[in-house]
């Protein structure tokens, strides 16, 4: 709308309140020529963007934006008729500049030019400078009552996307000035995009206490029922109460969001700095300029004040959790990703469920054509003569309990209702659900409704190319009632395994007490004591592929009643294992399910265990052949000393490889030679070793330094390539740590720093120990800046008492305090039993003070000769940083007095307290 007058006089009304619904005005009305000015009305629907017009002497403008790409730009303008040659002028700079920035334009307005006479003067040279700018004049007739044509519409020849179809003019009772209709037609929607609709539940409605009402003692009668119907009753009365008390709704997802911490009070903040700013770009006035400036600081303090808040709070949420504070400290420095699922958009679900599922055949077929299954039969049958388990223990209530109080509330697709809202009121549910188990254990099935998986493909690495299926990660979500029986199951079954004494002593994962760190410090002590002696290494790392999903399941089966199993139990294990299947679910793209015939499901509480126990003929089959073997699930680490006679070991490792593949393919597991890894540590001319070993017909370079669970081991285990890559990743993330500094107080950004940095430092670092200073030098930088940022101090300042305050141990000492950890571990029956096998008590030929100290025996020189391998391997090291600690330390049983009073003795010692 141009030239305000509703009325017919000077006055004008603002049309606000009579406004249609859905429709918005904005105004820009200069002071000077009150009751004119410009307006537009849109629909609130449009995608309309203002962009500011600047400072204009003699006119009034508007310029907007129209569409998502913002292709097409709209100049309103009013001129008043006075100042005829400067006011063209002046409007043909402005029309200028907005032709830079958006080639496709529209200018119109009331101009005040007599368009329909014969054009003289400045009139002439603004219609003539227009037309040499690509902006032709509509003519339409006469837009006033007096018959002139005051009203004009300039074009561009290409109006982006719009085209001009029609033009009109209507006479209206409320103006002298006609209304002039333009009528455009999009080629692409003008409508301001918007997410799909998803259904939703409210959080705020879901209130425990009222679930457990509204559920009532529908669950509490199991008599006579099965097992699938106790499951389809709990989904079917649980579904119901979640319906009742939290509906689903309707949500928008909108690509742009808000800022978590931007509350409704700084959103009036902003309103009102900005309402400032246009009135003192109006009045320009000092007075106004200083209201603006004043209202601006305002505004920054609270946003700065809001920040600081928010991420207090949502570090103090994740304290107890270092996975949550890595997630929330990565939303809070890492740019957020787009909404939607990250894959492309080409691929639908049952693309990936068949590529998932023709990659398992694939290697089941190439394993069926290499291979029959008699070695994995006759494997698995060498492990019978067990004590016979027939049954499993039933379960209370307050068994139950025990468990939801230690299971994380993690929920699938195909849960009724929210896990958290189940562990809430664990009280009221207990019954129900431990009916359920009770019925699963006794029938020794596992109920088919809890047999389905949901699959995200997760993709590997965010630099991986999208559109490639192979870069992505099936990652299974299984539904928690399911879990929750597992979890039943598995502590029956890892008691049976721990008196049975069943598990290979070498096989560190998943196992209470083991862990990566445990099985490095033995691979490293082992390679150290060998190349002590004088011997050549070579470390074999093996890698698998889809090791969990190629399981087979009579091999597996067969392995457990081996353990002992038969009865329920063994009928409730194939239950478990047989009629399995799965589903590919991204976003609100479902494929259709498919069945497994082989495989344990990943994401569920058994999985790891009965992989152990699968895998278990495989270490005695490497050792057979006198090879050393570690292994961490489906890593497996082998290495084989030897003196002299390489050819000879070289022989023996490439037929113990041969037979490990060939065990693999008859128990359904395909070892990938591409992948795996080979170390030489030694002089390869002195040993006259090749630069290659042929496996399975495949050559595999020997590698100069390989990684093994997250740590890189080079040729001379001398650390240095992993220092260096802990350096720059702990460097990285202090950088991160930096960003938060300023919104975070004292004790939160000591918590960060903890989780992102000194964490990095202590992964592993029992294998730092005794490395010379030039090595450890870098890490002990890095914990310097994690101390000045953590305490605001200056580079400059000398970083002992920083150090003393903060309560941190130097790097060096770290190291040493980690193995002290793992001694008193494996003496007091916390750690694995490979550690304890590597200490031994001291015994002296005669009585001495000295004997009921508690002390190790270090090895002799003639044992360890070189000063390294004295200070950096552990069965050296460890016994002499042990029998250095005071008596009163080393008497203590207790895990964590020891670990506090340890402390305390390593900081006395290095402050000199």
């Amino acid at each position: 709308m141009c030239d305000r007058d509703l009325v017919g006089g000077s006055r004008w009304v603002c049309p606000c309140r009579c406004l249609p619904t859905r429709f918005l005005l904005r105004t820009a009305t200069q002071v000077m020529w009150a009751g004119r000015g410009v307006a537009v009305i849109f629909r609130k629907s449009l995608a309309c963007t203002r962009r500011p017009t600047g400072k204009i002497q003699f006119s009034e403008c508007m310029f907007w934006k129209l569409g998502n790409r913002g292709s097409t730009g709209f100049l309103l303008v009013y001129r008043p008729p006075r100042c005829t040659k400067d006011s063209l002028s002046e409007l043909l700079q402005v029309v200028a500049d907005f032709l830079l920035e958006t080639p496709s334009l529209v200018v119109l307005g009331d101009f005040n030019i007599h368009a329909n006479t014969t054009l003289q003067g400045a009139v002439r040279d603004f219609v003539e400078s227009m037309a040499s700018m690509g902006l032709s004049l509509n003519k339409f007739g006469p837009t006033h009552s007096h018959g002139h044509s005051l009203d004009l519409v300039f074009t561009s020849s290409d109006v982006g996307d719009l085209t001009l179809s029609k033009s009109e003019t209507k006479e209206v009772p409320w103006s002298d000035h006609f209304l002039v209709q333009l009528d455009f037609s999009a080629t692409l929607p003008l409508c301001r995009e918007v997410g799909p609709i998803r259904m939703v539940r409210p959080r705020h409605l879901m209130d425990p206490n009222g679930f457990q009402r509204v559920v009532g003692d529908a669950l509490s009668h199991v008599d006579g029922l099965s097992a699938d119907s106790l499951v389809a009753r709990w989904n079917a009365e649980l579904t119901r109460a979640i319906n009742c008390l939290a509906p689903k709704r309707p949500l928008r997802l909108h690509g742009a969001r808000t800022a978590p911490w931007f509350s409704s009070e700084l959103r009036a903040m902003k309103q009102s700095l900005r309402r400032l700013e246009r009135w003192w770009q109006k009045t320009h006035s000092e007075s106004d300029r200083t209201q603006v400036r004043a209202q601006r600081r305002a505004y920054q303090v609270a946003i700065a004040t809001a920040n600081k808040t928010f991420f207090t709070a949502s570090i103090a949420s994740a304290e107890n959790s270092s996975r949550r504070l890595f997630q929330v400290v990565h939303n809070l420095t890492e740019p957020p990703l787009p909404p939607g699922p990250c894959k492309d958009p080409k691929i639908s679900c049952n693309d990936f469920a068949k590529f998932f599922a023709d990659k398992i055949t694939h290697i089941r077929k190439e394993l069926d054509t290499t291979v029959g299954a008699g070695l994995g039969w006759e494997s698995a049958r060498a492990l019978s003569g067990q004590a016979a388990w027939n049954q499993f223990q039933s379960v209370t209530p307050e068994d139950v309990d025990r468990l939801l109080g230690r299971v994380k509330p993690t929920t699938c697709l195909l849960d009724p209702c929210p896990s958290w809202l189940i562990k809430a009121r664990r009280e009221g549910l207990g019954d129900g659900l431990c009916g359920v188990v009770n019925a699963s254990l006794c029938e020794g099935t596992f109920p088919d409704p809890l047999k389905e998986a949901v699959v995200k493909p997760l993709l590997k690495k965010p630099s991986l190319d999208p559109a490639s299926m192979a870069n992505y990660r099936p990652v299974s979500n299984l539904p928690f009632l399911g879990k929750v029986i597992e979890r039943v199951v598995a502590e029956q079954l890892q008691a049976r395994l721990e008196d049975a004494d069943h598990l290979d002593p070498f096989q560190s994962g998943f196992r209470p007490h083991h862990g990566t760190e445990t099985a490095l410090v033995v691979l490293v002590d082992d390679l150290r004591r060998a190349r002590d002696k004088g011997k050549s290494c070579f470390l074999v790392l093996l890698d698998l592929s889809a090791a969990f999903d190629t399981i087979d399941h009579n091999i597996l089966l067969d392995r457990l009643e081996g353990l002992g199993a038969g009865g329920t139990v063994i009928q409730w294990f194939r239950s478990f294992l047989l009629g399995r299947v799965q589903k590919v679910v991204v976003g609100d793209e479902c494929s259709d399910p498919w069945a497994l015939t082989c495989g344990v499901p990943q994401g569920s509480v058994l999985s790891p265990m009965l992989f152990n126990i699968y895998m278990k003929p495989l270490g005695e089959i490497i050792r057979g052949f006198g090879l050393g073997v570690h292994q961490y699930a489906d890593d497996t680490q082998l290495y084989l000393s030897f003196k002299s006679e390489p050819v000879k070991a070289v022989k023996v490792l490439c037929e113990c490889l041969e037979a490990v593949g060939g065990w693999m393919a008859a128990n359904g597991l395909k070892l990938n030679p591409d992948k795996t890894k080979v170390l030489f540590l030694g002089d390869r001319g002195r040993a006259r070793v090749e630069d290659s070993l042929v496996l399975n017909r495949v050559t595999v370079p020997l590698k100069d330094q390989v990684r093994s669970l997250g740590v890189i081991l080079d040729s001379q285990l001398s650390m240095e390539a992993q220092v260096n890559s802990v350096s720059r990743a702990a460097a990285y993330q202090l950088h991160l740590g930096r960003r938060l500094r300023p919104y975070l107080p004292a004790d939160c950004l000591a918590r960060v720093v903890h989780a992102l940095v000194i964490s990095r430092l202590d992964y592993c670092n029992a294998l730092y120990a005794g490395l010379p200073l030039k090595v450890t030098r870098k890490l002990q930088l890095i914990q310097n800046a994690a101390a000045r940022l953590v305490t605001g101090g200056g580079r400059r300042d000398h970083i002992t008492p920083v150090l003393k305050d903060l309560h941190w141990l130097p790097v060096r000492f770290r190291a040493q305090f980690k193995v002290l950890v793992l001694t008193f571990k494996a003496l007091n029956g916390l750690g694995p039993v490979y550690l304890k096998e590597r200490l031994h008590p001291h015994r002296s030929a005669r009585t001495l003070r000295s004997s009921a100290e508690g002390l190790l025996a270090v090895p002799s020189l003639r044992e360890a000769k070189l000063q390294g391998t004295r200070q950096r391997a552990f069965s050296v090291g460890a016994p002499a940083l042990w029998n250095a600690l005071p008596s009163d330390v080393k008497a203590i049983n207790n895990y964590l007095t020891f670990r506090r009073h340890l402390k305390a003795a390593l900081f006395r010692e290095v402050f000199n307290m």
